[in-house]
Formats: C-alpha cells, sequence, structure tokens
C-alpha cells in the first residue's frame, strides 16, 4: 500500500494509465455496455420497433403522462428547491442542520418506501387523510398527484444541492451593495442573485428530469399501473418485457435514455465555458 501510494504521490505514468483503464472500464461496463445493448436492440430491425411501439395507444399514454408528471414535478421542485437553496445559505434559524440533512433524505431512502408512506397517508379507504380529501373530490393515491409527490419526493435535492455551494461560494457582498443602493429583496433576486447561479440552477433542473424521467419505484406503488391511464412509461417497460414484448421494451427504454441523454447535451452545449461564465 505504501509502495502504491508513493507511485501515486510521484506520479508515475504506469499507474495513471493503469487508473484510468480501470476508471474507463468501470464506466463501460456500468453504463455504455448495457445502454449499447438497449440501442442495440432496439434498432435490430431499422426503425420498425419504433414505429410499432408509437402505433400503440398504451405505449403513447404512458410517454405522454411520463412526461406531463416529470415536467410538473421539475417545476415545482425547482421552485422550492430554489426558496429551500437560499433558506439554507442566507439565513440563520432553530433547526437549520435538520434541514439539510431531510433534503438529503431521498437519497438514503428506497423510492418504493416513499411510495408506501404516499399510500399509508393519503389513501382514500385507511389514509390519514385520504378519506377526507376524497368525500371533497380530491383523489391523491393511483391518480396524478400522488404520482407528482412521489416524484418530487425523489427529485428534491438534486436542485438544492446544485445551487447551495454557488450561493455558499458567490457570498452576499454583492447582494448587500444592492440592498444598500436601495434595491428591494426582488430587485435583488432577480438581479443579483438568480442571474449569478443561473447555471447552477439550470444543471440542477436539467438533472431533475432527468431522473423523473426514469423514476419506477414511488410511482409504481402510487400510480396504480392502469395501462392507458395511470401506467408511465418505466412501468410499461417492465411489463411489456415480462409479457415477451422486448421489442417494445427496447423502444421504449431508448426513447426514455435518449431523453435524459439530450437534456444533458443541450445543457453542456449551451453552457458557457469557465472563463466565460461571467
Amino acid at each position: 500500500m505504501a509502495s502504491a501510494s508513493r507511485a501515486v504521490s510521484s506520479g508515475s505514468p504506469v499507474v495513471k494509465w493503469l487508473l484510468r483503464v480501470l476508471v474507463v472500464g468501470y464506466l463501460f461496463m456500468l453504463i455504455v455496455w448495457p445502454t449499447a445493448y438497449v440501442v442495440k436492440h432496439t434498432f435490430a430491425d431499422g426503425l420498425t420497433g419504433l414505429k410499432d411501439a408509437l402505433s400503440d395507444p398504451d405505449v403513447v399514454h404512458a410517454l405522454r403522462l411520463t412526461a406531463e408528471v416529470a415536467v410538473t414535478s421539475v417545476v415545482i421542485t425547482s421552485v422550492f428547491g430554489l426558496g429551500i437553496s437560499i433558506l439554507l445559505v442566507r439565513y440563520t434559524f432553530i433547526g437549520k442542520r435538520a434541514l439539510s440533512v431531510l433534503i438529503d433524505l431521498p437519497l438514503s431512502v428506497s423510492p418504493v418506501v416513499v411510495g408506501l408512506a404516499l399510500v399509508l397517508v393519503y389513501n382514500g379507504r385507511f389514509g390519514w387523510f385520504g378519506p377526507w380529501l376524497e368525500a371533497h373530490g380530491v383523489q391523491i393515491v393511483f391518480a396524478r398527484p400522488g404520482m407528482v409527490m412521489a416524484t418530487c419526493f425523489v427529485i428534491l435535492p438534486l436542485v438544492v444541492r446544485e445551487v447551495v455551494p454557488v450561493l455558499e461560494e458567490l457570498g452576499d457582498d454583492m447582494e448587500q451593495a444592492a440592498r444598500s443602493l436601495g434595491a428591494n429583496a426582488w430587485q435583488t433576486f432577480w438581479r443579483i442573485t438568480l442571474p449569478s447561479i443561473k447555471w447552477a440552477f439550470v444543471y440542477g433542473v436539467v438533472l431533475s428530469l432527468a431522473r423523473a424521467l426514469g423514476e419506477f419505484g414511488a410511482i409504481k406503488v402510487v400510480a396504480g399501473n392502469v395501462g392507458g391511464e395511470t401506467q408511465v412509461a418505466t412501468v410499461l417497460v417492465q411489463q411489456k418485457y415480462q409479457n415477451f414484448e422486448q421489442q417494445t421494451a427496447y423502444s421504449v427504454s431508448f426513447l426514455l435514455v435518449f431523453a435524459a441523454v439530450l437534456c444533458l447535451v443541450v445543457v453542456a452545449l449551451l453552457r458557457p465555458k469557465e472563463g466565460q461564465e461571467r
């Protein structure tokens, strides 16, 4: 171990290349190979698989529902995530550390547990609030509100953990200068704070969108999995694969991967280089 440590610290070319090979091999086995396998089987017969999948009404509905739930969840989480970030960095209050820990809770709790918790709380038969809500015409579980809530919980930390470090690095000197010159809270936010953190915020939003498109566990529990009504694309992939409709499963999986990768690529292309951000 000591010799290995000295080799790394001394910048040995052999060790550097070995580490590179290990990292590239790890990423290849974990990401590139499975993704390439899906792409290969999606286009095994050309575009026939995609055309057949998109001609299925259940597939079209599942993709549309997935997009609607993902976008709605991202909008809600982005607004609250930005507010929580400013609260954690710019203000001191009792329970600040507890709030910071709670923000990371979705990263350590299984999404299935989240879905089960929502069912126990909002179920119309035996939930805490479900019977009262359904009596007033509001259904949470096995409907879109529950799906949005489950997705919001899963993606909650992504915006916060992108914005908080940038706010901490920037400090509040410019904000204090703006307030000393007579700017109110909204003017300071729109003209100073938001432009300074815009790329961290955008990247957090994109990560949230990519994660929301691929959510499976929590939504499967709260959605009810009714084809053409509450079935999202990820659950449909599982169903199609288990029903020996692999071509459709591969095609829908490819569309989800393509949408997530496209979001990341667009942000990477639009984001200015390090020296051009200011």
